[in-house]
């Protein structure tokens, strides 16, 4: 049988969370953190499809970042939903070309700065992927390396800052080792020495724990007020109500939808709950253990909604069994997506 630590992913479960005068958080008080009527900003990690032979499904990709798009959310690509841990320097800038071409001139777009497995000065690594996405136009986030696992939160905050140096936006991005072996969730000390980069306007935060979420907020409300907190936690999409937007890989599933929850939860229309409800459901079957394989649960929701050709996924990536296609079934259903 398994424990419930393992039953929850490895979750954190209980524990406590500071407020920004350094008193324990309580249910009240973070009941009071709520938003309403705010602006969120929304961006889906878009996956990368593929051909039933294997090939990348390059028409299939580029339709759905325009629906994306047109839906009111900003596309992020060559992210772990994309696959960027498996694609060769060739292919990430070929997804590049393909967002550019498919978004048109002016559109915004965030692509990942990923140099895990790289040999080289990591600076030097890190500029040189986002002088590829900057040169089209893209917002470079920088994926965590495992080279930065055992430095200090000065050592940390100077590769930082001279990474980002001379580039007018940048996002960073703690990333739990639930989704990947070299991400890392900072200590505050960290987070606070990054909010002091000016050219870092937001990190995401994919601990996929609430409490250290709303630390994160708590720490930039007090610390750097216009800082962006994007949350990457698929369990809890309903962290928008306490002062985080979102980059989500599980808004690519359903892109329209998050854009009407979105819209819903700003005009305090009581329907986001049914909606959010909703998605919340899909997020907690598609980001269940192991979590990496949620892209192949994209796949095969976005294959089931008529929108690419296959549920295949990079070859690399884990796999769901072969009835995911009968439990996201039920997830389409529940969303009105036929």
């Amino acid at each position: 049988m398994l424990s419930a630590g393992q039953l929850l992913q490895e979750f954190r479960i209980g524990g406590t969370v500071e407020g920004r005068e350094g008193e324990a958080m309580k249910i009240e008080s973070i009941a009071q953190r709520q938003v309403l009527g705010r602006k969120v900003q929304g961006i889906a990690a878009a996956l990368l499809p593929y051909e039933a032979d294997g090939r990348i499904a390059v028409e299939a990709f580029q339709n759905h970042l325009r629906a994306t798009h047109r839906a009111g959310l900003m596309n992020a690509v060559n992210m772990d939903t994309g696959y960027v841990n498996y694609l060769s320097d060739s292919e990430k800038q070929d997804v590049l070309g393909w967002t550019r071409e498919a978004l048109g001139k002016d559109v915004q777009f965030v692509g990942g700065a990923y140099i895990e497995g790289q040999t080289g000065d990591i600076v030097e690594l890190y500029r040189k992927q986002m002088d590829a996405i900057v040169a089209l136009g893209g917002i470079p986030i920088l994926f965590q390396t495992s080279r930065f696992h055992g430095k200090s939160s000065a050592e940390k905050a100077s590769t930082y800052a001279s990474t980002c140096r001379g580039y007018p936006h940048v996002l960073a991005f703690e990333l739990g080792q639930m989704f990947a072996p070299n991400g890392e969730i900072f200590d505050e000390e960290t987070f606070r020495r990054l909010m002091d980069i000016p050219a870092i306007k937001g990190m995401k935060h994919s601990s996929l724990d609430r409490l250290i979420e709303l630390e994160r907020l708590a720490v930039r409300d007090a610390h750097r007020p216009d800082f962006r907190i994007y949350t990457g936690n698929d369990l809890g999409i309903n962290m928008i109500e306490y002062g985080s937007d979102y980059l989500l890989g599980l808004a690519t599933f359903a892109p329209e939808k998050f854009a009407e929850r979105d819209r819903l939860w700003e005009t305090g229309d009581p329907g986001y709950y049914a909606l959010s409800d909703a998605l919340q459901y899909l997020g907690n079957v598609a980001f269940r253990a192991p979590v990496p394989a949620y892209k192949h649960s994209a796949a095969a929701f976005l294959h089931l909604a008529g929108r690419i050709p296959s549920d295949r996924t990079h070859p690399k990536n884990p796999g769901r069994p072969a009835w995911e296609a009968e439990i996201l079934r039920d997830c389409a259903r529940r969303l009105g997506i036929a």
